[in-house]
């Protein structure tokens, strides 16, 4: 199954997700209609929201439930997008100009607050404890992951372990999220609840560990950001490290390091990118991906049979598959 059989399995729900979020990034303020509308409308893959469909149908949801869950799931995450562009200082993404560019910081900051607040706003009107619960939960795990990566910027000591530690937080954890309360909507027993959870966790883990080699492979227009993103804010990804654990002499680890501590690698990145394939880094960060995708995959054994089953499986190889 590819991804246009996969849209066109939840077209219509994906429809009416969409027009949910219009209707619900709405507001009397004229710069959180304008600063939301080309945010929302930025090109991005829904993916996120497409995962909360997908889950529900494979739960077999019989209510419209799974619409508001997909776009509270995505406010969480453009929020998430809005501040993250201000930390990092960025100006492309997915091909446009980040908001924080056009818009400026403060703007961005505050309407990533407003979706933020109109997210939990949707929670309450779901009616379930649980709900609120877990993504309130997935939340502040999310504002933590973000403080951990900011935390590991410019630190060459960083751990794999603690690398784990931060893509699960800003990224796994909302993708696990999407998942586990598709279970949860339908009323599912424990086990399959936690199937969901677990497929969510190992598919949000693998697509991380995808953009982060990325981040090494692409040119601007594939990648759709600045090439070597990462490499220029100093940040401590997985390939990257294990390019410097593995480097074939002190200069080449020294390059690194320095690039890591003073986020000062950019101008050396084809360097370095030779150092990553010398090493085998990319290649052993591809393997961790797949790793996650068995992993995932496997998850999903308790589900029962139906396409949209097959499509979260096909949705766990184009995770790694993918260029941008």
């Amino acid at each position: 199954m590819d991804l246009e059989q996969i849209r066109a399995l939840t077209a219509d729900d994906m429809k009416a997700v969409n027009q949910l979020i219009q209707q619900q990034v709405d507001s009397d303020v004229s710069l959180i209609n304008q600063l939301g509308f080309y945010i929302v409308n930025s090109g991005g893959k829904r993916l996120r929201p497409l995962l909360s469909v997908l889950a529900a149908r494979a739960m077999n949801i019989e209510n419209n439930d799974h619409h508001t869950l997909a776009a509270i799931i995505e406010f969480i995450h453009t929020a998430t997008l809005l501040h993250d562009d201000v930390v990092d200082e960025s100006t492309l993404r997915r091909g446009r100009e980040t908001a924080n560019a056009i818009f400026g910081n403060q703007a961005s900051v505050l309407v990533g607050d407003f979706l933020y607040t109109r997210s939990f706003q949707m929670m309450v009107s779901l009616n379930r404890m649980r709900v609120m619960e877990i993504l309130s939960e997935a939340t502040n795990q999310i504002a933590e992951g973000e403080v951990l990566q900011l935390m590991n910027c410019n630190d060459p000591e960083t751990s794999e372990k603690r690398y784990f530690d931060v893509i699960y937080g800003k990224t796994a954890r909302l993708f696990e999220a999407a998942t586990q309360l598709s279970a949860i909507l339908t009323d599912q027993p424990e086990s399959l609840e936690r199937a969901m959870q677990n497929y969510g966790k190992h598919l949000g883990t693998a697509f991380q560990l995808a953009d982060d080699i990325i981040d090494y492979l692409s040119d601007s227009d594939q990648m759709g950001k600045n090439t070597g993103d990462d490499l220029a804010e100093g940040k401590p990804t997985l390939p990257l490290l294990y390019a410097m654990w593995n480097a074939e002499n002190d200069d080449d680890r020294l390059l690194i390091r320095e690039a890591i501590e003073n986020a000062n690698g950019l101008p050396h990145l084809e360097r370095i990118q030779r150092i990553m394939q010398q090493t085998g880094a990319l290649d052993y960060t591809r393997s961790r991906a797949h790793e996650e995708v068995s992993m995932a995959i496997k998850s999903l054994d308790p589900v029962p049979e139906s396409p949209f089953k097959q499509a979260l499986i096909a949705l766990t190889h184009m995770s790694v598959e993918r260029t941008s």
